[in-house]
């Protein structure tokens, strides 16, 4: 099960997604997080936050909308606190990071590595935030936007830590991201952030969230994140991938796999269900074993291999069950319906 992300080796692919489960203290009761691949800490900015205005969360069919607005303690605060803990845990940290302007990207990942050393196995760069200086325009959707905010947060990472750039799905073309966060220095690109949306209530007329709009995340988006997970590999297949997006079972995490992913992260899920991490961890062990796979590093990106190929070279390694439903560790029934999810309910 060991994979890596650039030259940050995990000895598993499984990892949190950025603010859903904070920086790992309320998760660590749940299990040990030297357990997880990586633990992917919630977006730290220069200055401490509060957020954005409540209601900040929304329930939707097949997952849900937040607006939460990257509150947190700020850098310094993160470094001083949240590092050396993590460290003692023995987890491996992807410490993700966001800012408002380009100077403010370089601060930050300046002010981060003066973590102590070990702490940090991965800097995760948010691009998805907006640009203060260029009228809000978000870093993430224009490609020369991107590439400085990357560049500045490169420049300021110690070299012998890899960075990875988080895309935004909400663009024409996410390989022209993609290729210019790369250009400027990505080692790595996280994929995908949540996809901007919105709800009205329709008893009160007006929007739901205190900030009208805000991240459509779980299993809705699921499909979206294997796309563009496809379409990046397909463009840049040497450079790795963290999945991010609606994975609830290991055969989600195996669909993001399978399209280029070398590691994939558990988001909204662990909202209801805080040990989705190690149980997607043996579902997809399971189901790399059931479809002939020694490593899981030979999963990666293997759907394009067989597409190329053409299906009368290629067969999958094992056929396919009566069911869709991934085993967990113990051998059980995830219970997880497939259909019940694609009609809303």
């Amino acid at each position: 099960m060991r994979t890596s992300l650039a030259w940050a080796a995990l000895p598993n692919p499984l990892a949190t997604a950025s603010g859903c489960a904070a920086n790992g203290r309320e998760l660590s009761r749940f299990f040990p997080l030297s357990r997880l691949g990586a633990m992917v800490t919630k977006s730290v900015m220069l200055a401490p936050r509060s957020g954005r205005p409540t209601p900040r969360m929304a329930e939707t069919p097949s997952g849900m909308l937040n607006s939460i607005g990257l509150q947190g303690p700020g850098v310094d605060a993160f470094v001083q606190q949240d590092l050396p803990w993590l460290k003692a845990q023995g987890a491996r940290t992807i410490a993700s990071i966001a800012a408002g302007s380009i100077d403010e990207y370089a601060e930050v990942a300046a002010r981060l590595a003066l973590a102590p050393p070990g702490t940090v196995t991965a800097v995760e760069v948010n691009i998805s935030c907006p640009n203060v200086e260029d009228r809000g325009l978000v870093f993430a959707c224009d490609p020369d936007a991107a590439a400085a905010a990357v560049a500045a947060a490169r420049s300021a990472t110690d070299p012998s830590i890899p960075v990875l750039a988080k895309l935004s799905p909400d663009v024409t073309d996410i390989v022209s991201i993609a290729r210019a966060c790369v250009g400027a220095g990505a080692d790595g690109l996280t994929m995908i952030n949540t996809v901007l949306g919105m709800v009205i209530d329709t008893t009160t007329l007006r929007p739901v969230l205190g900030g009208v709009t805000g991240g459509l995340s779980g299993p809705a988006i699921r499909p979206v994140a294997v796309r563009c997970i496809w379409q990046v590999h397909a463009a840049l297949p040497e450079v790795p991938i963290l999945g991010v997006g609606g994975v609830r079972t290991g055969l989600d995490a195996l669909q993001l796999i399978l399209a280029g992913a070398s590691a994939v992260s558990v988001g909204t899920t662990v909202f209801n269900d805080p040990g989705a991490p190690l149980r997607v961890l043996g579902e997809l062990r399971t189901a790399l074993a059931e479809r002939g796979f020694e490593r899981m590093r030979d999963a990666v990106g293997y759907a394009h291999s067989a597409l190329g190929a053409g299906a009368d070279r290629i067969a999958p390694p094992v056929p396919p069950g009566p069911s869709l439903r991934a085993p967990s560790a113990d051998g059980a029934g995830s219970g997880y319906d497939e259909t019940a999810y694609d009609e809303g309910r």
